[in-house]
């Protein structure tokens, strides 16, 4: 189940694509997007990460640190971050646990088939550690204009 809007986020321990540990608490005093994607460098999560990079100034001047989470390895995610530039971390959650804290892993259908998986979902976290906006079943194509938005 996903959390709630004005609830706290949950805390997290995650390494990025160096292996430098992240925790939510590092980021206190500032606003996050924390987004879970399903796989690096397929066709969506490529879409939805280069959405964010070329928008990356706005964030910038709108004070959002983003943080992209998945659950591929640091060694994938050094790779994607390098393929396309992306100026911004991402998190290995190999294990799954930050996935089922903030309620977005379980099964998926894909044509016939149940699988476990990531539910592309994108928390907005203010400085406090609530959570502002939770953007679910988010389509790749214009999430990042979606958030944006919703900063305003």
């Amino acid at each position: 189940m996903l959390l709630k809007e004005n609830g706290i986020a949950p805390e997290f321990s995650l390494a990025d694509e160096t292996g430098k540990i992240h925790r939510l608490s590092d980021y206190k005093g500032k606003n996050v997007l924390l987004y879970f994607y399903p796989k690096d460098d397929t066709p969506g999560c490529t879409a939805e990460a280069c959405s964010f990079r070329d928008d990356y100034s706005a964030y910038e001047k709108a004070g959002v640190v983003i943080i992209g989470i998945s659950a591929d390895s640091v060694a994938s995610h050094a790779k994607f971050k390098a393929k396309y530039h992306l100026p911004f971390n991402l998190l290995a959650d190999t294990d799954h646990a930050v996935c089922k804290q903030y309620g977005v892993w379980g099964t998926k259908k894909m044509m016939g088939k149940e699988f476990d998986g990531i539910f592309r979902t994108s928390y907005l976290i203010s400085p406090d550690g609530k959570i502002k906006k939770v953007f679910a079943e988010v389509k790749p194509a214009g999430h990042s204009q979606e958030v944006l938005a919703a900063l305003n």
